[in-house]
């Protein structure tokens, strides 16, 4: 039996001094190059507010009051389309949804060198997250489909020059960064295809398309030039990559229900930049990076009337994912080689609770493991990747027609990560870099089941 079908299952709806510097003389033409791997992760990645290193952890607001879990609890379309397609068969009814999510990610990046020290924040603002998805259920048939477009990833960072700050210090003389800003959008397409086995279980596949775009200045994921430092990296357009992704679903007769799923990696072109050399020359930087895996498992009981109890634990394969696989820096050039990060457990809790008939009303938290060992910590030490721990609460609300309103909101309290800054030559006496991040983040939407 499918989530929300009986009484018993509940809610038919459900189922992120300049002079002291200049005392560094040894540190100049170097620090950029010890920096780049340090504060990579800060601007790839568009998980500054939601943890669970490059995957977000919700698509939609009910997904995110459930604290991500939906492996095998498809109580809105979204969620069952992103975590596991086979649980689309065992939503009440086709469906279609709009969404709009807003991450508000509070960083900021600490750094020491000698006497040298300063904090800065980054002026980042409001991150726009659209979501949007179709189910359709087949009457008299056993086959359902569906279509999902979801931002998987969206994050902004925004440090201003710090003369204070020797990382984001003027990049000549002093060898810092400057002025360090980026912008990434990550999208992926999601048609599924689901077929009901028989009673007890359902089945589901469809291929992944996954669109991506990294603008960053400097752009320190290419060449270091002597006297010139890192060039701009906006010069570039969207990447595009693929993969798959697929899923089984069972239920029985105890209101016990079970999902497992899988996600291939997305095997993505390199990103690419339109850049200049220390004289002036065209050149073009290249660097790959791949989406990881994302093996999921979850359950659900709906054995309470009027309560759904959910959890999912999920694996990322980050160890085997080019890009994340190897960590540090070309001593040659100063770009950067890889992340050195380790693959990682999520683990994601929600409960719905069923007030009426029109309201249902949600609690969720979310835990996931810090991606980066020590071994990598001078890579990742101002990563946002610190923020482990994710608190949400959201309602829906039945208007007529079949029409549904849905919002969530979501605290992530702060933490950091401190490291010592390594250049190619080992680790620099007295230096240290330090990212703290905490974020809020709200989401709303509207859906119609027909």
């Amino acid at each position: 039996m499918a989530i929300g079908r009986s009484k018993r299952a509940g809610n038919p709806q459900k189922c992120r001094s300049a002079e002291n510097n200049r005392g560094d003389q040894a540190m100049k033409g170097h620090f950029g190059q010890v920096i780049v791997s340090s504060v990579i992760c800060t601007l790839l990645m568009a998980s500054i507010a939601w943890g669970q290193g490059v995957g977000l952890r919700a698509v939609s607001p009910v997904n995110e009051s459930m604290g991500g879990a939906a492996t095998g609890c498809p109580i809105d379309a979204a969620g069952a389309l992103n975590w596991n397609p086979a649980t689309i068969s065992a939503l009440p009814g086709s469906d279609i949804s709009f969404s709009l999510g807003l991450i508000l990610p509070y960083s900021s990046l600490e750094s020491q060198v000698g006497a040298n020290h300063g904090r800065t924040k980054s002026e980042t603002g409001a991150v726009p997250v659209p979501n949007m998805c179709f189910v359709r259920k087949i009457d008299n048939s056993r086959w359902s489909y569906g279509l999902g477009m979801f931002t998987i990833g969206g994050t902004q960072v925004n440090y201003p020059c710090d003369l204070t700050n020797p990382v984001l210090a003027p990049q000549i003389p002093y060898g810092g960064l400057g002025r360090l800003s980026a912008e990434v959008q990550i999208f992926q397409i999601q048609p599924s295809l689901a077929y009901q086995l028989s009673d007890h279980v359902s089945v589901g596949f469809g291929p992944t398309i996954t669109m991506g775009r990294l603008v960053a200045n400097p752009l320190f994921l290419g060449p270091y030039y002597t006297g010139v430092g890192y060039a701009a990296g906006t010069g570039t357009r969207y990447i595009w990559g693929g993969g798959f992704q697929a899923g089984v679903y069972y239920t029985t007769d105890v209101d016990w229900h079970f999902g497992a799923s899988i996600k291939s990696p997305q095997w993505c072109e390199p990103f690419r930049y339109f850049t200049q050399d220390g004289s002036g020359n065209p050149v073009v930087t290249k660097f790959d990076l791949d989406y990881p895996l994302i093996a999921s498992v979850g359950c659900s009981y709906s054995g309470f009337e009027d309560w759904i109890f959910a959890c999912d634990v999920r694996y990322f394969d980050y160890a085997n994912t080019p890009g994340f696989d190897t960590a540090g820096f070309d001593p040659a050039t100063g770009a950067a080689t890889g992340l050195g990060w380790n693959s990682v457990m999520s683990v994601g809790c929600g409960v719905q609770r069923r007030i009426n008939e029109k309201l249902s009303v949600r609690l969720g938290y979310c835990f996931n493991e810090n991606p980066i060992p020590s071994s990598a910590s001078a890579y990742n030490t101002a990563s946002p990747l610190v923020i482990q721990h994710c608190m949400t609460v959201g309602a829906s609300y039945a208007i007529e027609m079949n029409w549904m309103l849905t919002a969530a909101y979501s605290y992530c309290p702060e933490g950091s990560v401190t490291g010592p800054v390594v250049n190619h030559v080992g680790q620099i006496p007295g230096s240290w870099v330090k990212n703290s991040a905490y974020a809020h983040a709200f989401q709303a939407g509207i859906s119609k089941r027909f």
